[in-house]
C-alpha cells in the first residue's frame, strides 16, 4: 500500500501564499537549484537550538545565561548573511535575546513543567496525515497543556494574531485529537521583547479548522502542478523561484507597472 501523503503547517501556508511556490518547494525538483539560504532562518534556528536545550529538563548543560551564550556560539548557523558584519550584528542580537529570555524565565513564578521540546505529532485525517513539529509543550496543570512557539523576529504578539495563525491552530488540533481528555492552548513568545499571548480554541473552532484543512489539503492533493499558472504577488520580490516564473507570459502580464522588472518585461517581449 502506498504511503499516505502528509501535510504540515509550513506546507499549507506555502500553498495558501502561492501554489507555484509550493510546486517548486515540494514537487518540482528544479526548485532546489534556486533555493538560497536565508539569514532569518539561520538566526531563528540558532536560537531555537539553544532554547530547546534550556527548556529540556534532561539537558543540564544550558541552565544559565553564560551557558546559553556558549551554546549559541557552538550551534550558530552563519548561512544566508550578506556580510560578516551583518552576521556578527545578528549574533550580538541573539545573545541579548537569550540573556533577556532566560532572565525572564528564571524570574517568572514556576508554572507546571515542560513535557516535550521539539516534538513532532501527527494525526490521520483520512486523505492525508497532518503533522506538526512543536517547539515546546508545557503541562501547566493536570489535564491542561500549553503549546509554546518562539518567534525570533517578533517584537509583539496579540491573541488575534494567534487565533488567525494556521500553525498555532493546527498544533492545537493535532494535540486535541491525540489527547482529547486534555485542554489545549497555544502561546507565542515574541523573543525580541519576551512579549507573549495565549489562546485556546473551542471545540467548534477546532472542528471548523479541521474542515478547512481537509478542504485545502484536498486542493493540494488534487492539483495538476504542470498546469499551475504563475501570477505576480507582492511576495515575488523576495521569492527564490521568481526566475522560473519570469519567462511565463501569464506571469509577465500579471505584473503591475509599479512592480515591473525591465528585464522581465523585455524577456516577455
Amino acid at each position: 500500500m502506498p504511503r499516505k501523503k502528509s501535510l504540515s503547517p509550513t506546507k499549507i501556508t506555502t500553498y495558501l501564499a502561492c501554489p507555484v511556490k509550493y510546486r517548486y518547494t515540494y514537487i518540482d525538483p528544479r526548485g532546489k537549484l534556486y533555493l538560497r539560504a536565508k539569514s532569518y532562518y539561520s538566526f531563528g534556528t540558532s536560537l531555537h537550538r539553544v532554547l530547546e536545550r534550556f527548556h529540556d529538563s534532561a539537558d543540564t548543560g544550558v541552565a544559565t545565561t553564560e551557558e546559553a551564550v556558549a551554546a549559541l556560539e557552538e550551534s550558530w548557523i552563519d548561512a544566508g548573511y550578506e556580510s560578516a558584519e551583518d552576521m556578527m550584528d545578528a549574533f550580538g542580537e541573539g545573545k541579548e535575546i537569550l540573556v533577556r529570555h532566560i532572565a525572564a524565565e528564571q524570574a517568572r513564578p514556576k508554572e507546571g513543567r515542560t513535557l516535550f521540546v521539539e516534538k513532532t505529532y501527527q494525526v490521520d485525517l483520512g486523505p492525508f496525515v497532518l503533522l506538526g513539529r512543536i517547539d515546546r509543550i508545557d503541562e501547566i496543570a493536570e489535564g491542561k497543556w500549553r503549546v509554546v512557539d518562539y518567534k525570533s523576529g517578533r517584537e509583539t504578539v496579540s491573541e488575534d494574531e494567534i487565533r488567525n495563525d494556521p500553525a498555532m491552530g493546527i498544533y492545537q488540533l493535532i494535540l486535541k485529537r491525540k489527547f482529547p481528555e486534555n485542554q489545549i492552548s497555544a502561546q507565542i513568545v515574541a523573543l525580541k521583547s519576551n512579549d507573549r499571548a495565549e489562546v485556546s480554541l473551542s471545540e467548534s473552532e477546532l472542528e471548523q479548522l479541521e474542515s478547512d484543512i481537509l478542504s485545502i489539503g484536498g486542493q493540494i492533493l488534487a492539483s495538476d502542478w504542470d498546469d499551475v499558472v504563475p501570477k505576480w504577488k507582492p511576495l515575488c520580490d523576495s521569492c527564490d523561484f521568481r526566475p522560473l516564473c519570469s519567462h511565463n507570459p501569464d506571469y509577465i502580464d500579471s505584473i503591475p507597472v509599479s512592480a515591473a522588472d525591465p528585464n522581465e518585461l523585455s524577456t516577455g517581449n
